[in-house]
């Protein structure tokens, strides 16, 4: 298993199709190994390390392998929790087509990672085009590491991702690689009219497009999404804990909603699934909305 394998499992989803095909080349020419050297596989004790140089050829056969599957790897835990990971490759390849990136963009990446993403961003932009941002200064650190081992020198800083960078605005396009609960409405105003914003919230992706000045709304892609959550002043972590089928989960965790209420709600609308509901950032105001932003299914994301 290489990365010739890899790319070859993330083109039998059909996300290289068409335009995606510019991101076939990325992914070929930036080798995931550099940005992983180790990664954590969790146990019955906790979490054990899988590295590049360990003293047992078998454990680095290990790390070569998982390196190279289509799988989302732990790379960073604290305490026992998982603070950090590389994100699965054909997530990521499909998150990288949706933003619709173009040639002379400029964009904003909330969350560094290993540095990985932000290599395959600036493969089809250019370096001088991508910028990242994480609250970690180990990470930040770790993500330049890398980078600058593959011969990339994107800009990446230490900061509150809630926040942006407003000293690199305006932004073409915003892609968050962790989790949130709502839509930060600096990276709204960071990004330009008329440009994406791509955002993990709840277990969803939700696309907006920035259609005036701090005025951005968008829907839902149909596929779900599970992400290291954002860290900083500007998010809250809690997480409402919801059963059931799995597109009620969505909806209940999205609106903070639980409860034979919730279900009836779901329900009644024809269990929509994740593609009908969408999210609105105005005026300071961030709401979630079920078919329109107008519609009677709304609810404030706090």
């Amino acid at each position: 298993m290489g990365v010739r394998e890899l790319v070859r499992v993330i083109e039998g989803s059909g996300v290289f199709a068409g335009e995606g095909a510019r991101w076939r080349e990325a992914f070929l020419a930036v080798p995931r190994h550099v940005f992983v050297p180790y990664f954590y596989v969790a146990g019955a004790g906790g979490y054990r390390r899988v590295w590049k140089e360990d003293p047992d050829p078998r454990v680095r056969e290990r790390w070569w392998r998982g390196v190279y599957e289509d799988v989302p790897l732990a790379t960073r835990v604290r305490d026992g929790e998982l603070v950090s990971s590389s994100s699965q490759p054909s997530l990521m390849a499909l998150m990288l087509v949706a933003l619709d990136v173009r040639d002379g963009d400029r964009v904003l990446e909330v969350g560094a990672g290993t540095g990985y993403n932000a290599g395959l961003l600036a493969h089809r932009v250019g370096e001088r085009g991508v910028v990242s941002v994480d609250l970690e200064p180990e990470i930040v650190e770790s993500a330049r590491r890398h980078l600058a081992e593959t011969g990339c020198r994107p800009t990446v800083v230490v900061g509150d991702g809630a926040r942006g960078v407003p000293e690199g605005a305006p932004y073409d396009r915003v892609v968050a690689t962790c989790g949130v609960r709502t839509v930060p409405e600096a990276w709204v105003r960071q990004c330009r009219v008329g440009g994406l914003i791509l955002v993990p919230v709840g277990t969803g992706l939700v696309l907006l497009r920035v259609v005036g000045e701090g005025w951005a709304e968008g829907r839902f892609l149909r596929t779900p999404a599970y992400f290291v959550p954002l860290r900083g002043v500007g998010e809250r972590r809690e997480e409402v804990g919801v059963r059931g089928e799995e597109g009620f989960r969505f909806m209940a965790g999205l609106v903070g909603m639980t409860g034979e209420g919730a279900y009836e709600v779901w329900e009644r609308e024809g269990r929509p699934g994740r593609e009908r509901f969408g999210v609105s950032v105005e005026g300071g105001r961030v709401w979630a909305w079920l078919d329109s932003p107008e519609g009677p299914c709304s609810w404030v994301l706090l």
